[in-house]
């Protein structure tokens, strides 16, 4: 069963302050360093990129050897993601849910996480939570201890068949629910997802200061040959 990927990079960077998948890392930008990833994974067929058109332009300058399409985005990140599903036709098969500004994720990752939803039916990158957590009261003061056992932060790619997710959009849309991730789409259909651990840092890009993050972090996990 063929792979394909929809990258979400519609969003407007409101806490940024500037166009963050504008912002170069290495003298690409970030949304170009998030496609090539995908790209270069052996498992994805093709891409779908969910964004405004003047963004699109940003990956004017880049060669692909798979095909990419662009849609443009919705008001909620589920909406963004309901266009890039419905370009990619009625055949069932995986796809790849991706933040446009996770541009560290690794090919050999979406490939093991491609690997996981094949066997398990849904997958995702995700890392085990390391801090100590504590839940504030109103005011911003820590008052509740919140036990980190088993707890999880979500990354992406989420990978799913194309068939379940339509149908889990399908009964969000019904109940007008808001969600934030492909994994809780699923999951309201009583679907769990199987967790699958990168070995390189998956960040998402929000503040200014995990630009820096990121360049330090692609330098020193990546050959030089890997960043032109």
């Amino acid at each position: 069963m063929g792979c394909a990927a929809v990258i979400v990079a519609s969003g407007t960077s409101r806490r940024m302050g500037f166009d963050k998948l504008a912002a170069e890392i290495h003298g690409r930008s970030v949304l170009a360093h998030t496609v090539d990833a995908f790209m270069r994974a052996s498992g994805i067929s093709r891409v779908v990129l969910v964004c405004p058109e003047e963004r699109f332009r940003l990956l004017e300058d880049e060669v692909y050897t798979k095909p990419i399409d662009r849609v443009d985005g919705g008001e909620h990140r589920q909406d963004s993601v309901a266009n890039g599903l419905a370009i990619l036709g009625a055949e069932d098969m995986l796809v790849a849910v991706h933040d446009g500004a996770r541009p560290l994720v690794r090919p050999e990752a979406i490939d093991e996480c491609i690997e996981a939803a094949r066997k398990f039916g849904a997958a995702t990158l995700a890392h085990a939570v390391a801090d100590t957590l504590k839940k504030a009261d109103a005011e911003g003061f820590s008052r509740y201890p919140v036990d980190r056992t088993n707890l999880w932060a979500m990354e992406t790619p989420q990978i799913f068949r194309t068939s379940l997710l339509r149908r889990a959009y399908a009964g969000i849309l019904e109940r007008q629910t808001i969600v934030t991730d492909e994994v809780s789409v699923v999951e309201a259909m009583g679907i769990s997802t199987k967790l699958v651990v990168s070995a390189f840092p998956n960040p998402k890009i929000t503040v200014p200061a995990d630009i820096a993050l990121a360049t330090a972090l692609l330098m020193q996990g990546t050959e030089v040959d890997d960043l032109k």
